[in-house]
């Protein structure tokens, strides 16, 4: 299909270009290196409305359709590392849309505005040391007591997890399984709330991931999202909006890959002849274009569908799956084709092909997509 850009999506993208072009690409190894970025990329982000695109205007969003969301999460392949884009993609498309979407006037004042402002750094509190695809079974609980909910657990593999000032917390309220969740707004100055660890991952080295402890911590009841055990159908609903972006932002970062490398092709030489001349690399290269196209086809399609709150479960599954399986063949061919300096840190293929890794694992394993697909299809 023909996306619907307009002029005005135009104009956006023009305006993330030069923020990314800026703001992010100068600092990406330095930021890998650091395993960290600094806090004040959130503020200013939020000052150019980046976090709010698709958020109700009345807690500082803009109110934009998905092709805006779209638009920025292209961009944001554009900064060349991985890390920075999900922590971003995390406060913005991941962990805010659920308040904006259910949350109290109460909510939406005390941690929506100052999100979207980036003021406040949120995170999404689901997967645990022994449930992550499989949620259902979360062993988090957040017991009654009177006005209060008072939360015990733990929750790992969570992005912006060391820094947080908010979570969108994923709690047992009631009986076991699918049931009994709740998801709840937590500010992480509760006393009895600690950062664990943070973890040494092989990829998204500058994006922040933790494992959070939870000892008798105390939060109104009232900060319940939603109705109390509802928040099973949340958390598969706000999976789509996650798998959708990161499906959409990972096809931009293949793009740039291949464009990167016939870039170097043309300029490298091996043998008396520039790499891009020998037809084995021509080939793979139009083969990935190809395929690269082709993702890009069913991402744009799948987010018109989502434009129309069609609920694609089974589009969105196959975004998932497809652009991350790709991701891999893609990442690990370019960084092939430049030999040794596509082996050394300072070279972007380098940590391209580190961090798409989490691709397939992360928001929903491919295994994982492959059963919804199956499921969908009335296997």
């Amino acid at each position: 299909m023909i996306p619907p850009f307009t002029e005005e999506h135009d104009t956006f993208r023009k305006t993330v270009r030069r923020f990314v072009e800026k703001e992010l690409a100068p600092h990406a190894l330095e930021w890998d290196q650091a395993g960290l970025f600094p806090r004040e990329l959130f503020r200013k982000c939020g000052e150019l409305g980046l976090f709010g695109i698709h958020h109700d205007p009345k807690y500082g969003g803009s109110g934009l359709d998905y092709w805006f969301v779209t638009v920025f999460a292209e961009e944001l392949a554009r900064g060349d590392n991985a890390g920075v884009s999900m922590a971003l993609m995390v406060q913005g498309q991941m962990a805010t849309p659920i308040i904006n979407d259910v949350g109290t006037e109460e909510q939406k004042r005390e941690f929506l505005a100052p999100a979207l402002a980036g003021e406040k750094i949120a995170a999404l509190g689901m997967s645990e040391p022994g449930a992550g695809s499989d949620l259902a079974n979360l062993r988090t609980t957040a017991r009654r007591d009177g006005d209060d909910y008072v939360i015990n657990g733990s929750k790992m593999w969570i992005t912006n997890g060391t820094r947080a000032d908010f979570l969108v917390l994923a709690v047992r309220t009631g009986g076991p399984g699918a049931a009994g969740i709740s998801l709840v707004t937590f500010p992480t100055d509760v006393k009895g709330f600690s950062v664990s660890k943070k973890l040494d991952k092989v990829g998204h080295r500058s994006s922040d991931t933790a494992i959070l402890f939870f000892e008798d911590c105390r939060i109104p009841a009232r900060y319940v999202l939603g109705r109390e055990n509802d928040g099973f159908f949340h958390i598969m609903n706000s999976f789509q909006g996650e798998r959708l972006v990161t499906g959409i932002n990972a096809v931009a970062m293949m793009q740039r890959m291949l464009e990167e490398a016939i870039r170097y092709g043309r300029e490298r030489e091996a043998f008396g002849k520039r790499l891009i001349e020998y037809q084995v690399w021509r080939h793979k290269f139009a083969e990935h274009l190809t395929s690269v196209a082709a993702a890009r086809q069913l991402t744009y399609h799948t987010v018109e569908l989502f434009q129309r709150k069609r609920r694609p479960l089974r589009e969105i599954s196959m975004v998932k799956l497809y652009t991350a399986d790709l991701a891999q063949r893609v990442a690990y061919d370019c960084q092939q084709f430049y030999g040794g300096m596509g082996y050394i840190e300072e070279t972007h293929i380098a940590r391209a092909w580190r961090d798409v890794r989490m691709l397939t694992i992360g928001g929903g394993t491919s295994e994982m997509m492959k059963e919804i697909i199956a499921q969908t299809a009335g296997m």
